[in-house]
């Protein structure tokens, strides 16, 4: 099933038009996470029940948008194999690798072999003789101490204020994670871990010392595929959001979440390049697709990780885990191949305290549509109109900047772009009411435009 389309809209996060030129075949990779709708960089999160380690359905993701770089896709709760959709390949660059969200399913064998081997009679791990009687979810045990900075130190810290989520809605019962944003209770999560309760459904939270709480959802966006999700409780230890701006390729980091089912795992790894342009789409979640730019790690993802978090050497949330590629042609998500990817906390932070304060968020636009079927340099604004919409909207950002219909933009703040995707989440980075330097052809001629972004509420 392929996720709905957005009505068209005025600015640069218009849904794409269908591509002119079918993708080449992707390199063999496969996402670590259940896929969502079939869009070029479609991120799927996965979260995980409560409780006995759930039975992981897998989820399917679609195929990626190619701008010269591998993409990726969220996180996300699924249950029908995402329709892949085709895109064009700029010649010269890396093909196109296919992303899946990651949010997880009640259901499959992976959780159901481990708890069987649990409750069979059979002999299993936990009747072997042990040094320490310690706790099995967080892995601490008497006389344990670990040195500061140490993996396992950072682990025992951050452990505690991660969460994993069971949803109930219409089509069943699906699974996810995410960490506590406040002391009062507010939990920051992905959307389509979130999506399936239609704003009609349940929640249900299991704290790592096993606590269960009911949940109600206090906001998402689709835009962003974040979420903010409240427990009736007080005193709980939050994390901090650290700042993704500073994080480099190289930096250390850990993945917290419940894959598969299985509660408080953590994995390591390091951040392995920055600005991947991910487009998230969520069958479950409307017609809305994300436009991410993301954060790449090689820590290992797996369904049922969606909405936790990504965290640096200081313990600090620099992102939030949402997305894993796949191998082309691969319908469903089979496992972590050291492709995940991350909404950075800097975006997290604002689209959080905004959902907090009002149940809703806003992203910028510029007031232009995009050609999806140029094959040229740069990316192109549309020189026709759209369902009676402008190509570039009177009076918009873009307009006032001197951007024309049929004008190629060639960079965003010196960064260059060579795909409409690239050049969309390259915006939504920002905020509305920024400024930003568009390098922009006209008819040969290169110049640069500062345009001012403009809010649109997120849906």
């Amino acid at each position: 099933m392929t996720a709905p389309s957005r009505p068209d809209d005025d600015d640069l996060f218009a849904p794409p038009e269908p591509p002119a030129h079918p993708a080449e075949p992707a390199p063999p990779v496969v996402p670590v996470v259940p896929a969502l709708p079939a869009s070029p960089f479609p991120p799927t999160l996965s979260s995980t029940p409560s409780g006995v380690p759930p039975r992981p359905a897998a989820e399917h993701a679609g195929p990626a948008v190619d701008h010269g770089e591998p993409t990726a896709t969220a996180l996300g709760t699924v249950r029908a194999p995402a329709a892949a959709s085709a895109r064009r390949r700029r010649p010269g660059t890396a093909a196109v690798v296919a992303l899946a969200l990651v949010a997880g399913a009640v259901g499959g064998f992976a959780g159901g072999r481990i708890s069987d081997a649990l409750d069979d009679g059979r002999p299993t791990d936990a009747a072997l003789p042990t040094s320490g009687t310690g706790n099995a979810a967080t892995g601490a045990s008497a006389g344990a101490a670990r040195p500061d900075g140490s993996v396992a130190a950072l682990a025992a810290d951050v452990l505690p204020s991660v969460v994993s989520i069971q949803v109930t809605g219409a089509d069943g019962v699906s699974t996810g994670s995410g960490f506590v944003l406040r002391e009062d209770g507010y939990i920051l999560t992905n959307n389509h871990v979130v999506a399936p309760t239609g704003g009609k459904g349940s929640a249900r939270v299991t704290f790592s010392d096993g606590r269960e709480r009911d949940a109600k959802v206090v906001g998402r966006t689709a835009d962003y595929d974040l979420a903010v999700i409240k427990v009736d409780e007080d005193g709980l230890e939050p994390l901090v959001l650290g700042d993704s701006d500073e994080v480099v390729v190289g930096d250390p980091v850990l993945a917290v979440g419940a894959p598969l089912g299985l509660d408080s795992t953590v994995t390591t790894g390091i951040v392995s390049a920055l600005h991947r342009p991910v487009q998230a789409g969520d069958e479950t979640g409307g017609a809305t697709t994300a436009f991410i730019d993301a954060i790449q790690t090689d820590a290992a993802i797996n369904p049922g990780n969606s909405g936790g978090p990504l965290i640096d050497a200081d313990g600090e949330v620099v992102g939030i885990n949402s997305a894993i590629a796949q191998p082309p042609g691969a319908l469903a998500a089979t496992g972590n191949i050291g492709l995940g990817f991350a909404i950075p906390s800097a975006q997290a932070r604002h689209t959080a305290e905004q959902l907090i304060e009002s149940g809703h968020a806003t992203y910028p636009v510029i007031g232009a549509l995009l050609d999806t079927s140029y094959a040229g340099e740069g990316v192109k604004v549309s020189d026709a109109s759209r369902q009676g919409q402008a190509a570039v909207t009177p009076d918009g950002p873009a307009d006032r900047a001197g951007i024309r219909p049929g004008d190629v933009i060639l960079s965003v703040d010196g960064r260059p772009v060579t795909m409409s995707d690239a050049l969309i989440v390259a915006i939504r980075a920002r905020q509305p009411g920024d400024a930003v330097t568009l390098r922009v052809r006209t008819d040969g001629q290169e110049r640069d435009v500062r345009v001012v972004l403009q809010e649109r509420e997120s849906e």
